[in-house]
């Protein structure tokens, strides 16, 4: 298997056109045609998880953070994020990132999250904006039904819970064929009308190239008229931070205790605790404050968190617990999420848990 088979089964969770776009994600080092002999899944790559990668034999690492994140202007081994480049080099070791693809996945990071802290039915916090697109095209009647086959196996035509949507009018189309044409209908050089659909089906914008493969492996004129266009509707499927309910409300304290166990926490930052059971949660792993607003108009009784700064505790205004768990506690279940998944994927394929720490940050 090569790294680019493994990284489409990847994609297939954490699709790489979901990420954010100051984010650098996909393969950061490497070639996608090399034959991986093991994989080893982190949350951080640095020199000693490429040293554990050697040891075990494995040549790719799928790691949730970006070893390389800002511009390289050397390699000349002076910062660990240049170390850890030219020694994954030098033993010709892949190494491969999802980052913000996998926090707006409904399967990433923030379901693990919820399925730890037991938050029931969570829903997406902040869904992502102008994921999907909507695909126009006008077919004869005849190839109708064939043509919105085609687009649905596809991808397209998927609405939340529903499948195979589209719409379609029914008109008159006309063309004229030119010299050199090869027209399915008509002759070159006389006006043809056809009785036509014009359909209409939504996608989202990781499926583009498959959907419009489609339309023209199944299209029958020789030129396709078609339009696509980018759509301001959000995917409620898509998005940052997730937002659900507790089985039973709870005592706040309480629940932060509950938080600290199963998080393993070493230490929660919280904003004041109101006068009123915990039963609504959003949680968003990594930074989080900038979804202070967004939980607020959720109506969530607490969000989790991580990286808050001084300030940004007001901003609960009485209305909302926030707590701050820490950056790492937030993530170090993604590695074993991709772990389980790859797992499942290839069951009979070299794929080991990171055992490297990684976490920069210890308390006294």
């Amino acid at each position: 298997m090569t790294v680019k088979e493994v990284t489409l089964l990847v994609e297939e969770l954490a699709p790489l056109g979901h990420a954010e776009d100051f984010d650098n994600v996909g393969l950061l080092v490497g070639d996608y045609d090399t034959v991986v002999s093991g994989i080893l899944v982190t949350l951080d790559t640095l020199e000693n998880v490429v040293d554990e990668a050697i040891a075990n034999d494995c040549n790719l690492i799928i790691s949730f953070h970006p070893i390389i994140f800002g511009g390289l202007e050397r390699l000349n081994g002076n910062t660990y994020v240049e170390r850890v480049v030219i020694k994954a080099i030098q033993h010709n070791i892949c190494i491969y990132s999802m980052h913000t693809a996998l926090d707006n996945a409904p399967r990433g990071v923030n379901a693990r999250i919820c399925e730890v802290l037991g938050i029931q039915n969570p829903q997406i916090l902040i869904p992502k904006k102008r994921t999907l697109k909507k695909l126009t095209t006008y077919v004869p009647n005849t190839e109708a039904e064939k043509l919105r086959g085609a687009l649905f196996e596809a991808g397209a035509g998927h609405i939340g819970n529903y499948s195979h949507c589209s719409f379609s009018m029914e008109g008159i189309g006309s063309y004229r064929a030119g010299a050199g044409a090869q027209p399915t209908k008509g002759e070159i050089g006389k006006t043809h009308f056809e009785q036509e659909q014009c359909v209409n089906v939504i996608f989202p914008v990781t499926r583009e190239a498959r959907v419009l493969n489609a339309l023209f492996q199944n299209h029958p004129y020789e030129e396709v008229a078609y339009e696509v266009l980018t759509l301001e509707n959000t995917d409620q499927t898509v998005g940052m931070g997730m937002i659900g309910r507790l089985e039973k409300p709870i005592d706040p304290r309480k629940f932060l205790e509950s938080v600290r166990d199963r998080m393993n926490a070493q230490g929660i930052r919280h904003s004041r605790l109101l006068d009123k059971k915990i039963q609504k949660v959003a949680v968003l792993g990594g930074s989080g404050a900038f979804a202070i607003g967004a939980a607020k108009k959720a109506g969530a009784d607490m969000l989790i968190t991580s990286d808050l700064k001084y300030h940004q505790y007001y901003e609960a205004e009485d209305k909302i617990v926030i707590a701050d768990i820490g950056h790492y506690e937030t993530e170090q279940f993604t590695k074993n999420l991709l772990v389980d998944y790859l797992t499942k994927k290839m069951p009979n394929f070299a794929i080991r848990l990171s055992e490297s720490k990684t976490n920069p940050i210890n308390y006294l």
